[in-house]
């Protein structure tokens, strides 16, 4: 069993993915639940999970990403779109921003459940990637996406074709400060 060290020295951030290794439904499940245990502002628990793994969809939805993107993804099995409700995190019951800001809390929880969600997918044995550059009107209209969540990214999920080396990774002393 690896330790929770080695989980996140092991993540990575892949380009290439092997089509011939398909991801289950359950496996999914298990990356969403583990999400699902993230903190958020107040436990509302805003995120949300639009699965794709349908070969026509996954196409469809392909077509809503950046070029590059769409070659990063090529052969990923699954793809995720992560998306949060606005307007409920960071603010008072009167709807005003708690602090400067407001619906900004909402994609800081997204992305603490992201987090989750990427390193349950390497303890798993799956890769994943992150992507950022996408037409989110597009993908809002393909996936029915109510207007109440922001369409934030798209999560590539799947098995590697390939290892390559660990990125470099700032030091600590590069990125705190100590008072």
């Amino acid at each position: 069993m690896k330790t929770f060290d080695e989980i996140i020295r092991e993540r990575r951030s892949v380009r290439h993915y092997d089509a011939s290794k398909d991801v289950s439904s359950e496996v999914v499940n298990q990356l969403i639940a583990a999400a699902i245990e993230a903190p958020s502002w107040k436990n509302k628990q805003t995120s949300r999970y639009h699965v794709v793994a349908s070969p026509e969809m996954r196409e469809k939805l392909k077509a809503c990403l950046w070029s590059q993107n769409q070659i990063t993804v090529k052969d990923a099995p699954v793809l995720i779109v992560t998306t949060f409700v606005k307007g409920i995190v960071g603010f008072e019951k009167d709807g005003t921003p708690s602090n400067e800001l407001g619906d900004g809390w909402g994609i800081y929880d997204l992305g603490l459940h992201n987090a989750l969600l990427l390193l349950k997918a390497t303890d798993l044995g799956l890769d994943s990637i992150v992507l950022g550059l996408r037409d989110a009107d597009a993908i809002r209209t393909l996936l029915n996406i109510p207007e109440e969540e922001v369409v934030v990214a798209v999560i590539g999920i799947g098995y590697r074709c390939e290892d390559f080396p660990r990125p470099r990774r700032k030091e600590v002393s590069d990125i705190a400060k100590f008072y």
